[in-house]
């Protein structure tokens, strides 16, 4: 079968498979390593496959309607998003019309929102593949009847059809994505080593964080691993057919979760030389077991990106960040910090509960940690999440339709609203934040101090334009539409 899956285009600098889809205020880009192991899972099984990287390309809409049209794909594959969803399904009609294929949604927002996006798409959206899709999209590709395709949603005419889920895949049968359909240098990162290439050592989640999209609609509670061989081997496979990337992000939730997987890894790179070659990063929860640390560095791990997500641990524990506090995290911080890493630190603002004094505590206590870098957003609250639904019932969000998900600028936009601490107070302290943190001498002068190539030069450069875009930008959205939320 012939078959185009397609990255949407949405407004200049969209992220569609980040965890919040939207410009990102680092105006980063994210490989799409999901959809690119479905395409591997395709063309293995000798499907004629093509992928359009219209979002990270920022590619005019007619462009890639052309590179479809000259196609003929037999069936379109679109990963939909919260904020672009109705965008998506016109796309997707436009697309239909000229080449009669079929259309098949995936990813967050339609599995947690199947009878709806049905509904918003009738007559464009056949099928929506929910949660883990690669062996479904397989099954559609190799014509099978829609009846006996478990994890599908399909309209036979009259109603939706919801198939049983299918079982979780054994992620060590799967192929590396086909990293072959794009090109590193469309995916910049201030915080990464550019270019630079993403790498999914497994997948799942097994903490049970309320606003976490990924655990509960898409790849589960379970951790499912893959071997350290097949780690390195993929390391190995990526060098080998990028030669210019100078760094590998293990984009998994939770590596660090399980010590003796991260032990037998960072030996693995070690044997091989590896850590000799490239360096590498990675996510992190500061109740990892420390003494990972040392193998990790002597790996040739550079930076960490971590959750310490809020500055009290009321607010940790409301959002169900389990077994971890401000203590923890500062400890954890001081310790990667004094064995030389990097320390990227993730932060939010808004958690049930948050008052003024809470979300000043986590300005605070971001300013307090030893960071070269940190990020901090207003909470996502996500179909399908524990967040989203809470928020919900008590009428806590504040969305008309999914357009609400974004500003008029497509910026991150915050859903939630407190009686004690409204949306336009979460806005002011994520702004109050990124500004305390990055505008201080100390924190100015460490950026400047920490280039030792130029390379460094030109990610610090980039993020210093993304830091002012996104403030420059706020700016004249402000005088354009004074109160955004009523703003469409």
């Amino acid at each position: 079968m012939k078959v185009t899956i397609l990255n949407p285009s949405f407004g200049d600098n969209f992220v569609r498979v980040a965890r919040w889809a939207a410009r990102s205020r680092g105006r980063v880009q994210r490989h799409p390593e999901y959809l690119l192991t479905a395409a591997q899972v395709l063309l293995d099984a000798r499907h004629d496959v093509i992928f359009v990287e219209a979002a990270a390309r920022n590619m005019p809409v007619e462009e890639s309607f052309k590179m479809i049209a000259d196609f003929k794909p037999e069936l379109l594959v679109i990963h939909a998003t919260t904020p672009s969803i109705y965008a998506d399904i016109k796309q997707a009609k436009e697309i239909k019309a000229f080449t009669g294929c079929k259309v098949a949604f995936v990813g967050q927002h339609v599995t947690a929102e199947v009878q709806n996006t049905f509904d918003i798409g009738f007559g464009v959206v056949d099928y929506i593949l929910r949660s883990e899709y690669d062996y479904t999209l397989r099954d559609l590709a190799n014509a099978l009847p829609a009846s006996d395709i478990g994890g599908l949603s399909w309209f036979n005419g009259t109603r939706v059809i919801n198939n049983p889920d299918r079982p979780q895949i054994d992620v060590t049968k799967l192929p590396y994505p086909a990293w072959q359909l794009i090109k590193p240098e469309w995916y910049p990162d201030a915080g990464k080593r550019y270019p630079f290439l993403t790498l999914m050592t497994g997948r799942g989640c097994n903490n049970a964080c309320s606003f976490c999209r990924d655990p509960q609609m898409m790849y589960g509670h379970t951790l499912r691993n893959r071997t350290a061989i097949q780690v390195v081997d993929e390391m190995e496979y990526d060098i080998k057919l990028f030669p210019q990337i100078r760094e590998i992000m293990f984009e998994t939730d939770t590596f660090a979760a399980d010590p003796e997987h991260v032990r037998k890894v960072c030996d693995e790179i070690i044997r091989r030389g590896i850590h000799r070659k490239i360096s590498w990063s990675c996510n992190m929860r500061v109740n990892t077991d420390l003494s990972l640390l040392p193998l990790m560095k002597k790996s040739n791990c550079r930076m960490l990106m971590v959750g310490f997500e809020f500055g009290t641990n009321e607010a940790l524990r409301v959002i169900r960040k389990g077994g971890v506090s401000i203590e923890m995290g500062r400890t954890f911080a001081n310790t990667a910090h004094k064995l030389g890493f990097t320390i990227h630190g993730c932060f939010m603002v808004g958690a049930p509960g948050e008052t003024k004094t809470s979300a000043r505590a986590t300005i605070d206590y971001a300013k307090s940690l030893p960071l070269d870098t940190m990020q901090i957003t207003g909470i996502a609250t996500y179909p399908g999440t524990a967040l989203y639904k809470w928020a919900k019932e008590n009428n806590y969000i504040q969305a008309k339709d999914w357009n609400d998900w974004l500003t008029p600028q497509g910026e991150q936009r915050t859903l939630v609203s407190y009686p004690q601490f409204s949306s336009d107070d979460i806005n002011a302290y994520v702004d109050m934040g990124l500004k305390e943190f990055y505008l201080r001498p100390k924190q100015m002068w460490n950026m400047l101090i920490t280039i030792r190539s130029v390379g460094d030069l030109l990610r610090k450069v980039y993020g210093l334009g993304a830091f002012l875009d996104y403030f420059l930008k706020k700016v004249v959205g402000q005088k354009a539409s004074p109160d955004p939320s009523t703003s469409k």
